[in-house]
């Protein structure tokens, strides 16, 4: 695939923050979009949607569906599977964002230890990161595979990584105290990795996205919650806008496994460098910085 015109995409979590920024993204590119979010009940919408935005989408019935989907209901994706399937008969580009994050289940720091956690803590979180998004990919995926083109994208967290030092693998940030918010985000990537293997012969491409610090829903309350809980990070960087992952989400739903970008789990502010898209000061949120959980620097971010 080499346009975006006319493809259908399908975006779980497209209600906020980085689904947000992809829904638009794709319109903008030409695309059709099966818009899922929890917040939009089959029965209609919910106090927690932005209703600006879902007027938005309603606007336009020829390029999106609208689903109220929570990715853990085999009904709720069955019906949003089986619209986008009588509308347009297809889907070419899956990308899974939806997640519970560590601040949904330990508000308002997201912060506690792996021993304070229990095993309700761990199953609604795989509930929604591993399996939602395996629920998800079982279903639109059908039609890559029988067209043999397509993109899989799932969001994952630089928590989830490991590097080796000196023979040993280490993880990259464990003092974040994220249980088990990053357990499920380093089941999906090895998840999606075999994945792109198992489907490479289908020519459907699989790929992961890892953000940068991101202002997201809830940010600015969490980190002011931690400052005044004497948790926060003091080299912490100022938050990146959401849209900083649109690049390479619209660079990776051209993609299928002949393109040989697959199997691949990208650090979506390195990309954006190398490819001429700027670095942390192109994509800041200027609206982040009064709650960074670096004061100093916001303060001199205002002043530039």
């Amino acid at each position: 695939m080499t346009e975006l015109t006319g493809k259908v995409v399908a975006i779980t979590g497209a209600a906020r923050g980085m689904g947000r920024s992809f829904t638009r993204a794709f319109l903008a590119e030409g695309a059709k979009v099966v818009a899922m979010d929890l917040s939009w009940e089959p029965t209609g919408f919910s106090g927690d949607a932005d209703s600006a935005f879902l007027d938005e989408l309603r606007a336009r019935p020829d390029d999106v569906i609208v689903a109220g989907a929570d990715v853990t209901s085999d009904a709720e994706l069955d019906a949003a599977y089986d619209a986008a399937m009588r509308k347009w008969g297809t889907c070419d580009v899956l990308v899974n964002d939806a997640a519970m994050r560590q601040r949904i289940l330990f508000p308002p720091t997201g912060r506690t230890t792996t021993l304070e956690t229990s095993d309700e803590d761990w199953e609604r979180a795989f509930a929604v990161n591993v399996f939602g998004a395996l629920k998800a990919t079982r279903r639109f995926i059908r039609p890559m595979i029988a067209q043999r083109s397509g993109s899989v994208i799932s969001v994952i967290s630089s928590g989830a990584l490991h590097h080796s030092h000196g023979g040993a693998y280490r993880a990259l940030r464990p003092n974040s105290r994220e249980m088990p918010y990053q357990a499920t985000k380093a089941a999906l990537l090895t998840t999606m990795f075999y994945l792109a293997d198992e489907v490479q012969n289908d020519n459907v491409a699989v790929n992961v996205m890892v953000p940068g610090h991101t202002r997201t829903t809830g940010f600015d309350e969490q980190n002011i919650a931690r400052r005044e809980l004497g948790m926060s990070n003091p080299n912490a960087p100022l938050p990146l806008r959401a849209d900083h992952m649109v690049p390479l989400a619209l660079f990776l739903a051209k993609q299928d496994a002949a393109s040989e970008v697959t199997g691949k789990c990208f650090d979506v502010p390195t990309w954006n460098i190398e490819h001429g898209l700027g670095g942390q000061l192109a994509w800041e949120d200027p609206e982040g910085t009064a709650v960074s959980e670096n004061a100093e620097l916001a303060a001199a971010a205002r002043s530039r």
